[in-house]
């Protein structure tokens, strides 16, 4: 494992760490959205199909298992908790995430590397991923209510998958035949959708102003 694939890693686990003490410290959900977050539970659920079977390491194993654990945890919450889940803005929160379902399992079953019911969904949750967020930027945009938490959430989401370009492209140039071509490219569509939103946070952090999201 290099650098850049261990401090992505630490990364996406210090947004999800972030989510989660907001959630559970402050009791509120506010400006967070449901639909990004099933979303990223379902991501997980269909990626780490594997994990009772193949055995990779302690440390792989152990990651998916909280990747699961936390993404589910923080869906429970937004849902059941019964003081988290009034905070949550369900009227604002509308973005039909079907819509980017569906597409995503289209195209893992036209574009994938081998037409097994486990590829095919490791597949599809790569396509998902990269499009996850969107439900939560449209929901910052009209709410534009975005706490110090939900940007630093969002910053640290972007920050994880722009260091997994840099794991690929030191992996390119060190590992013999490393190509994942699905893999490759949409990190580069997902890191594109964080593009507009990282723009407004440095403008606000270089600015010294309350971050805000054009309408």
């Amino acid at each position: 494992m290099n650098i850049f694939r261990l401090v992505g890693d630490m990364t996406h686990l210090a947004s999800v760490l972030v989510l989660l003490l907001k959630i559970h410290t402050i009791k509120s959900c506010a400006g967070i959205s449901l639909k990004t977050q099933e979303l990223y539970a379902l991501v997980f659920v269909t990626r780490y199909l594997d994990i009772f079977t193949d055995f990779i390491s302690l440390y792989n194993t152990t990651m998916k298992l909280v990747f699961l654990g936390s993404s589910l945890s923080i869906v429970w919450y937004m849902r059941h908790h019964k003081i988290v889940r009034r905070s949550y803005d369900k009227d604002q929160d509308t973005f039909r995430h079907i819509f980017l379902v569906l597409p995503c399992l289209v195209l893992a079953l036209v574009i994938h590397e081998k037409f097994t019911f486990k590829e095919i969904m490791w597949t599809f949750s790569i396509f998902l991923e990269a499009v996850a967020i969107l439900p939560q930027l449209v929901l910052l945009q009209r709410t534009r209510n975005i706490d110090n938490l939900t940007g630093q959430y969002i910053l640290l989401l972007g920050a994880y998958r722009s260091l997994y370009i840099l794991n690929w492209v030191y992996r390119y140039f060190t590992e013999p035949h490393f190509v994942h071509w699905i893999t490759w490219i949409a990190g580069l569509v997902q890191t594109a959708v964080y593009a507009d939103f990282f723009y407004y946070y440095f403008q606000s952090w270089k600015n010294n102003t309350k971050l805000e999201l054009p309408a």
